[in-house]
C-alpha cells in the first residue's frame, strides 16, 4: 500500500474504487442502500438501548469493522495526471484564467490551493453516542457542506482576493494544447515553472535614501495586514476542527443532525447539510453578521431574505455596534434531472460557476459526494474529501495548515453529476443581495429547459401557501407546494434530498 503526504494527495480512480467495493461486499454482511450518496449497514433493532442511546455490541462491531475498512480504503491512492488544456479557460468561482502563460497558471495555482479542503479524518474523539472515531465511508456530504461553508466563510472575513502566501506547488497536471484528431500529440506538455520558489534569495534592487523610509513603512503596514489575515486563516480553519467545541466540525454537525433523525455513520443528501449548516451557524457565537438561507422547492423568497438580515425589522434590539444589514449565504438545493444530470442544465450550472457570488455546488457522482468550484470546458473542477487523514490537533499553536489545502486539481465530466444538489452563494449587503438576484437570475435564463433551475419570487413563503415554513424556522416543515407548481414537482418527491426539516 502506497502512503502519500497531504499536499501530494490523489483519489482512487472509479474503476478501482468499484472494485474494492465489490470485494469488501462479498466478505462484509449484506447493505442496504440509502439516498444516492452511499451504502449503510442494515440496522439491528434493540429498543432499551436505542432509548439510552448506547450502541449494542453488534453496533460496536460494526463500526470498528467499516472504520478499519474505510480507513483502508481511503488511506491509499492511485496517482493520475490530470489534463488541462492552455487554449481553453479554466473558470474557478468566478475567476477564468487561460493557461498559457506563467502567470496564470500561478494565478491559478493559488486560486485552487488557497481553497479551503476537508476530507475524511481518522482517530478523532469518539462521536457521541456511538463507537466512531472517523467519518470514512459515510461522512463526505457533511465534509463537501463544509468546504461549501468554508469558502462563504473566507469571502465573508478575508478580502476578495485573498490567496494564502504559503500555497502548495500543484502536483500531477498536464497542460496540453488539445488538437482534436491530430494524431501527432501524445502527450501532455510538461509543467512549466512557477516562478521564483518560496524563500527566493533573487537579491533586490537598492532604492534611493529618499524612498527607502516610505517603502519601509508600507512593508511593515503589508506585513501586519498579511499576520492579521494569516491569524484569521488559522482560527476559521479551527472552526472546523475534528474536535467537540468546534462549531463546524464533524461533532457538532452529527449532534445537529439528530435532530433530522440522523446519527454518526448515516449518510446525508445535500438538502440535510443545507439545513444543518444553517443550524450551525445560527446556533454558534464565533462568527457575527452572517445568517444562512435555505431555499424552499427551489424558489428563494426575497422578503423572506430581507427580514432574516435587515436587523431593522428584527423585534429584539441589536447590537449598536453591529451593522444594520446581515451578511448572508444562500444555499439551494434543487435537482437537476430525474435518474441523471439534464443536459439542458449544463450551461446554466457553467454560468453560475461563472458567477463571482457563486461558493461553489456540492452534490457530486452517485454514491460519491464532491465540492465543485469550477470548471473547464465539459468538465467540472472539484475538491474531492475521500481522503482519509489522521485528525490535527487544532489546539496547538501554529499547527500545519499544509493538510487543509489541496494541491492536485481534479476534473470529472460534467454527465457524470448526480443530479441532486446545493448550489452556494454569499451576499454581503443588501445592494449585493440585489446584484445577485438579478445576476443569477440572468445564469439561469440560459437553460433550454422549459423551467429554470430555481427561481427568485418577490414576497414572503406564507404569501405562497407556506405560512410557518421559513428556512429560519427552526421546527420541521411539511414539503408544501406553492399554487401551480405542482407539475413542475411531481418527479422531486421521491427524492430523500427534498424532505424539508
Amino acid at each position: 500500500m502506497n502512503s502519500v503526504s497531504p499536499s501530494a494527495a490523489q483519489y482512487i480512480g472509479g474503476v478501482m474504487q468499484d472494485e474494492l467495493v465489490d470485494r469488501g461486499r462479498q466478505q462484509q454482511q449484506p447493505m442496504e442502500r440509502q439516498g444516492s450518496f452511499g451504502l449503510r449497514l442494515p440496522q439491528t433493532a434493540d429498543t432499551s438501548r436505542e432509548a439510552a442511546g448506547e450502541p449494542d455490541e453488534m453496533d460496536k462491531f460494526k463500526a470498528k469493522l467499516m472504520s478499519a475498512w474505510n480507513n483502508v480504503k481511503y488511506g491509499w491512492t492511485v496517482k493520475s495526471k490530470t489534463s488541462f488544456n492552455k487554449m481553453s479557460p479554466v473558470t474557478v468561482l468566478g475567476h477564468s484564467y487561460l493557461l498559457n502563460s506563467e502567470d496564470e497558471v500561478e494565478r491559478f495555482r493559488l486560486a485552487f490551493v488557497s481553497r479551503i479542503w476537508l476530507t475524511y479524518r481518522r482517530e478523532f474523539p469518539q462521536l457521541e453516542g456511538s463507537t466512531w472515531t472517523t467519518d470514512c465511508g459515510w461522512g463526505c456530504m457533511l465534509r463537501s457542506g463544509q468546504m461549501l461553508l468554508a469558502q462563504g466563510l473566507l469571502v465573508h472575513l478575508m478580502p476578495r482576493d485573498w490567496v494564502w502566501p504559503d500555497a502548495q506547488q500543484l502536483t500531477d497536471v498536464d497542460f496540453e494544447v488539445f488538437r482534436p484528431r491530430s494524431p501527432a500529440r501524445a502527450g501532455g506538455v510538461p509543467i512549466p515553472s512557477f516562478g521564483s520558489p518560496r524563500g527566493s534569495s533573487t537579491p533586490e534592487k537598492s532604492l534611493p535614501s529618499s524612498q527607502a523610509p516610505r517603502c519601509s513603512q508600507k512593508k511593515r503596514v503589508y506585513e501586519s495586514t498579511k499576520d492579521r489575515q494569516e491569524h484569521t486563516h488559522h482560527r476559521l480553519v479551527t472552526w472546523f476542527g475534528d474536535q467537540p467545541p468546534a462549531p463546524f466540525g464533524v461533532h457538532q454537525l452529527v449532534e445537529i443532525g439528530k435532530g433530522s433523525g440522523k446519527k454518526a455513520g448515516d449518510w446525508y443528501g445535500p438538502s440535510v447539510v443545507a439545513h444543518i449548516l444553517r443550524k450551525a451557524v445560527d446556533k454558534t457565537t464565533v462568527v457575527t453578521n452572517l445568517a444562512i438561507y435555505v431555499a424552499q422547492d427551489c424558489t428563494v423568497y426575497k422578503e423572506d431574505v430581507v427580514r432574516l438580515c435587515d436587523r431593522s425589522l428584527s423585534q429584539t434590539p441589536s447590537d449598536p455596534s453591529s451593522q444594520e444589514w446581515k451578511s448572508v449565504i444562500i444555499l439551494v438545493p434543487v435537482r437537476l434531472g430525474g435518474e441523471a444530470l439534464n443536459p439542458s442544465y449544463i450551461e446554466c450550472v457553467k454560468n453560475i460557476l461563472k458567477l463571482d457570488c457563486c461558493i461553489g455546488i456540492i452534490g457530486g457522482k452517485p454514491k460519491h459526494s464532491l465540492y465543485f468550484i469550477g470548471f473547464q470546458d465539459e468538465q467540472l473542477l472539484y475538491l474531492d474529501p475521500h481522503y482519509c487523514q489522521p485528525v490535527v490537533d487544532i489546539s496547538q499553536v501554529n499547527f500545519s495548515l499544509e493538510s487543509f489545502h489541496c494541491s492536485s486539481p481534479k476534473k470529472m465530466p460534467f454527465n457524470r453529476m448526480d443530479p441532486s444538489c446545493t448550489i452556494g452563494f454569499y451576499a454581503k449587503n443588501k445592494k449585493d443581495f440585489e446584484s445577485l438576484c438579478s445576476a443569477v437570475s440572468v445564469a439561469l435564463s440560459s437553460s433550454k429547459e422549459k423551467y429554470p433551475i430555481f427561481t427568485f419570487v418577490e414576497g414572503h413563503s406564507q404569501d405562497y401557501g407556506l405560512e410557518g415554513h421559513s428556512s429560519n424556522h427552526s421546527g420541521p416543515s411539511a414539503h408544501i407546494l406553492p399554487p401551480g407548481r405542482l407539475g413542475r414537482s411531481n418527479n422531486r418527491r421521491s427524492s430523500e434530498e427534498f424532505v424539508f426539516l
